[in-house]
Order: C-alpha cells, then structure tokens, then sequence
C-alpha cells in the first residue's frame, strides 16, 4: 500500500510539471505578410483551442527563405514557391495552405472601390514610370465616366524581399514584354519610375497608399479590406471585368493543377483563364526542415497547419483566402507522414 501511495504521488507531480510544459509549447514561423492576417487569426484561435502558442513574423518572402536555411524558426513562409532542386539542396520540405489574390489599392478623393477598372498593360507602365497622371490618355479610355484628375501617380512599391513582389511582377511581366525586358520578375525590383516610395510589407504599403494623395500600390486583397481601401477592377485574359472577390481567386485557383506540380507544390495561377478569374493570383507556402533536430516542435508544427487545414476554412475565407481541396490537403499530410523525420523516425501520423 506504502509503495501504491508513493508511485501515485510520483506520478502526479510528474503530471504536474508536465502539464505546464506542454501548456507552454511555442513554436515560430516567420516569412510572407502575404498570409499574415490568416495566420495570426489561425494562431489566436489554434492557442485557444489547443494552449500551444504559435509566433508568426510578418517580415516578408526574402526573410522567411533567410530564416529557415539560418534555422533560426520552426517554419518560413514565402509566396514565392522554391525550385526543387533548392528545396533538395537544402533539406527543405514546401506545401501550400491556401490561395490569394493582389489588388491595386489607390488613393483618390472621390473614387470609391470598384470604380476604377484597369488592365494588366496599363498597369505595367504606370509601374515602369511611363504613365505618370491619373487623367493620362489610357486610364481614360478605360475609365470614360470617371472624372479622373490631373494628379501625379505616387508608385508604392515594396522595399524588401517580397513574395507579393514576386506574384506581382510574374503578372505584369506576363501582361506586358516591355515590363519583363525592363523590370523582369523577382522579390526585390529596382522599380524605373521616378515618383515612387517603397514600405516594408504589404502594411506597409497599405499604410503609405492611405497617406499619400493620388498614391497607388499593390496589396493582398485582406489588407484593402481590412483597411477599407480603395482599389481598382481588373480586365482579366478574357476580356472581362472582375473584382477582386473569394469567387474571382476561387475561378482562377481551379485551374490549379496541384497533382502534376512539381517538387514543393510550385504552380502559377498568374492570368488564368475563365470570364470569372481574377488575373493577380497566388498560392504562399510552409518551408519545414525534412529531418527535425526537435521532434516535438517539428511535430507540433505539422500539427498546427494539420488543424488549420481542418477548422480554419471560415477564416481563410472571412479574409478571402482560398481553401485548398481536401484531395490536395490528403496528399500533403500523406507526405509529412513519410518525408518529415526525426533521428531517422516519422514524427508525423494521420
């Protein structure tokens, strides 16, 4: 009886002092601010619902890639999907989460959203510097029963590696040859127009649209929401006239061909067919270490975007954000199962 009495008191307290360690689990992301506001909404709730604190930092594509090869944090997050022979290189595993969509945000007295319609070519040379007023002979055609001013252009660009940039230039230059000769693709661009201003992350440039007068940048769509942002319609490959909605991302995403794609879940949804698609689209993806030196928090990662893809569809969508399908969520977990180890052992079981 003495010895019973003993080992149950031994083992409460050592359920004692496991309970807030497990209480306490933290693990940190950092990377795109393209999916910032799902991700922290996903974190506020995934700690409420499991009392494991995640830590995201909104520092942009280029940081997130930097962070993971330092191993500094458990997970990076880029909207530029890494090629797989640097995600081989580097023991890296890549899946997307979800699918979104950039917009032209502007700031102009007495234009509300969706009243200005533009097109991908003449949004090319507003961002090459070659269109510089808002009543220009091409913003007018496109837009006749607008009373645009004669207003100088301010360009808001991002200024630091930025998977939003990536996403942004892959369209323009698809759109327009002059822009891929001049300006190309990439996270960080040295941008030829003379009035224009840079800001860390896509608040950033949210924040310097708002206050700059006749100013105009690129945005995912949640933070022109979020912020009650004027922004512009696009003419889409098709000819038609879309705003920028969870159905416009959604049209364009179903072309998506995420079983074909290779290594690391790397498509381009950018200027995707259909009368409905919204032409600026983008998936943003998790980078995680193959072999986890810390299986816990390797595993306590998996199971964070493991309960995301479960439960955080209403939110994804709240912020129009596009849920991946179940068949593509199946075939990523399946993959963790077998891809993400620990001293030689899967840490990770469906």
């Amino acid at each position: 009886m003495k010895k019973f009495l003993l080992f149950s008191l031994a083992l409460a307290a050592a359920l004692l002092v496991a309970a807030p360690v497990l209480a306490q689990m933290s693990i940190n992301g950092a990377g795109a601010t393209f999916p910032a506001p799902l991700y922290i909404k996903w974190a506020y709730k995934y700690n409420q619902d499991k009392g494991v604190k995640v830590n995201y930092q909104a520092i942009g594509s280029g940081g997130g890639i930097a962070q993971i090869k330092a191993k500094t944090v458990d997970f990076g997050g880029t909207d530029e999907p890494q090629k797989p022979d640097f995600l081989k290189e580097h023991g890296i595993y890549q899946f997307p989460t979800v699918v979104g969509g950039e917009v032209a945000a502007f700031n102009l007295k007495g234009i509300q959203a969706g009243q200005l319609v533009l097109d991908g070519p003449t949004l090319a040379k507003i961002y090459l510097g070659e269109i510089t007023k808002w009543n220009d002979p091409a913003m007018k055609k496109l837009n006749p029963k607008l009373n645009l001013p004669d207003k100088d252009i301010t360009v808001v660009h991002r200024s630091d590696g930025s998977g939003t940039t990536f996403i942004f230039t892959s369209y323009l230059a698809d759109v327009s040859p002059e822009f891929k000769a001049k300006v190309g693709v990439g996270k960080e661009m040295n941008w030829p127009g003379k009035n224009s201003v840079g800001a860390k992350g896509n608040s950033g440039v949210a924040g310097q649209v708002q206050n700059i007068d006749g100013a105009i940048g690129y945005v995912e769509y949640a933070y022109a929401a979020q912020n009650k942002m004027a922004y512009a319609n696009m003419i889409n490959k098709a000819g038609k006239v879309v705003k920028p909605t969870l159905e416009s991302f959604g049209a364009a995403a179903a072309n998506a061909d995420w079983k074909n794609a290779p290594y690391g879940y790397g498509i381009d949804l950018i200027n995707e067919p259909g009368d409905n698609s919204w032409p600026i689209v983008g998936a943003t993806y998790i980078m995680i270490y193959k072999d986890q030196a810390d299986a816990a928090k390797g595993k306590a990662v998996l199971d964070f975007f493991a309960w995301a893809f479960k439960n955080g569809g209403d939110i994804a969508r709240e912020l129009h954000y596009v849920v991946l399908p179940d068949s593509i969520v199946k075939m990523v977990e399946a993959d963790w199962a077998k891809e993400i180890t620990s001293g030689g052992k899967p840490i990770y079981k469906k």
